[in-house]
């Protein structure tokens, strides 16, 4: 059961209304999962949805890479509707399903091109370890590049903070839908 009311926008104070509204009409087109928290909590909620929306949007990264790197958050934190959600739309960006399937398994993707084992990686280093070590820095760096390598350092933190809410609040997957990951 979610810690949540449900969202009846007719009830939303004017600020939580306005950020619904916000988030109903911009690219995601829909406000469900993390977001309703957001909703009630507008003046960390915008700006929160506001950095995600960029980041998933606007960023450097190439989709399937930015899915791979959710996908680590996702399985770290054990974050079922993140994952349900994030795992669709990274097949959708390309990632293979052997790399999908081993990420949900917890082991490291063998199979992955090098760009996506280095994403790996460096994610998993990052949520594991506090931080990241330097070959597998310089490695990225040489890889993907230095901007992509920040991005991938705050998408992650973002992820990290989207699966607190989740957890925190027991966010419900969508109707007919079982827990896709098992225990970590």
């Amino acid at each position: 059961m979610t810690r949540l009311p449900p969202l009846d926008p007719a009830a939303l104070s004017g600020g939580q209304k306005a950020l619904y509204d916000k988030i109903l009409s911009g690219p995601r087109g829909q406000v469900a999962g993390p977001l309703e928290a957001m909703v009630l909590c507008p003046a960390a909620g915008d700006p929160l949805q506001e950095l995600g929306g960029r980041l998933r949007f606007d960023g450097v990264l190439p989709g399937k890479l930015r899915e791979l790197a959710i996908l680590v958050a996702a399985r770290f934190w054990s974050a079922q509707f993140e994952w349900h959600a994030h795992a669709r739309i990274a097949r959708e960006e390309g990632l293979d399903e052997a790399v999908i399937s081993a990420i949900a398994e917890g082991v490291a993707p063998h199979q992955a091109s090098p760009e996506e084992r280095i994403v790996h990686d460096f994610c998993h280093e990052l949520h594991e370890a506090h931080g990241v070590g330097e070959e597998t820095y310089v490695k990225a760096v040489e890889l993907l590049g230095q901007e992509a390598v920040i991005e991938l350092t705050v998408l992650s933190g973002y992820y990290t903070t989207v699966s607190m809410i989740l957890n925190t609040f027991q966010v419900l997957l969508p109707d007919g839908i079982k827990p896709p990951l098992g225990p970590r």
